[in-house]
């Protein structure tokens, strides 16, 4: 089937995509120089500043984690393609200027991004900047723990790193805070179908119209896990045990759930999936402590959803609990 977006010139895609996003969200974010993402109020200079980088084409992430609570800097890159090293770190400059506490740079394990970090981060030690970065690398699907893919656990990781940071606390506190969220968090993605590239109008993947793959990339990556298509309490009951004991969760501790549906999967599916997550988890005698249910981290009109388990601890609750205000996720007291 032919694609069918409403879209004007490819070439124009993401700026065009990021001057709407801006437009559509005035209280929390602006469009900067460089195509940088911004606060629309920038944090005050004794807080610790929080700056990504990422394609697009995954909205509302990551430019839509920017606010107040959150990202101070998001650096889009083109369709889902990695920033080029020089826009990043004309953003890291930006956001260390003046700023004594520093930067926490968040970046999410895939190739390309952490290419562009590892060449920005040289940069940062030449010129004395003070940023310090945390990588997220939660998705489970790979049996080597370096090659695990950054998912949409990222938001878990920039929620309470950010409330720290809106707290005031340290540079090294609010690094440790995102590598506690990192060392206590899992993914795992199931496909059933695949998106289209809207730059170019081609599927990104291919599979079966009576498959569904677990574990697959949120780019196509091979997961491995391709079966036939589960119903909902299926699904669950193949994945939430497995990233159960991939963090050893055990009865009596908390937890949050997130179910991040990838485009073209409904609130209803994901509801349904929900409701049997919280069965397995009360059979075992694991509080669910907090809920995440909607569209974080998209692929287009993929098919399918990110679950997504954080062993959470008193403190995490009230970082995670603390007023925010982005165009992906808005708290309030």
């Amino acid at each position: 089937m032919a694609m069918k977006k409403f879209i004007n010139k490819p070439e124009n895609l993401v700026a065009e995509l990021l001057e709407g996003m801006a437009l559509a969200h005035p209280r929390q974010l602006k469009l900067g120089k460089q195509k940088l993402i911004v606060r629309a109020r920038p944090k005050n200079k004794r807080k610790v500043a929080l700056v990504t980088l990422g394609g697009s084409g995954h909205e509302p992430a990551l430019s839509g984690f920017v606010g107040k609570g959150m990202l101070d800097i998001s650096v889009p890159g083109e369709i889902f393609a990695a920033p080029g090293p020089p826009r990043v770190i004309a953003a890291l400059r930006k956001a260390a200027k003046g700023r004594e506490p520093g930067v926490l740079f968040i970046v999410l394990n895939h190739a390309g991004d952490v290419m562009t970090a590892n060449l920005v981060m040289q940069m940062v030690e030449k010129e004395g900047l003070k940023v310090k970065q945390v990588l997220t690398h939660e998705d489970i699907s790979a049996s080597d723990p370096a090659e695990r893919r950054g998912l949409s656990g990222c938001l878990i990781v920039i929620k309470c790193a950010g409330a720290a940071a809106e707290e005031g606390r340290s540079l090294d506190e609010c690094l440790a805070i995102a590598q506690r969220v990192q060392d206590n968090m899992a993914t795992l993605a199931v496909a059933v179908s695949a998106a289209t590239h809207p730059s170019t109008g081609q599927p990104i993947f291919t599979m079966p119209d009576d498959e569904m793959n677990v574990g697959m990339g949120q780019h196509g990556e091979a997961g491995g896990g391709a079966m036939k298509l589960k119903t909902a309490d299926e699904t669950a009951d193949i994945m939430l045990p497995m990233l159960l004991a991939d963090r050893k969760i055990q009865k009596g501790e908390k937890v949050l759930l997130m179910l991040n549906g990838t485009g073209s999967t409904t609130l209803m599916e994901l509801y349904i999936v929900l409701r049997r997550c919280k069965q397995i988890l009360d059979a075992q005698g694991i509080e669910l402590a907090r809920v995440a249910v909607g569209e974080f981290l998209t692929v287009q009109e993929m098919g399918g959803f990110q679950m997504v388990i954080c062993r959470m601890d008193d403190e995490l609750l009230k970082l995670w609990d603390a007023p925010c205000s982005s165009p992906a996720l808005t708290m309030t007291k």
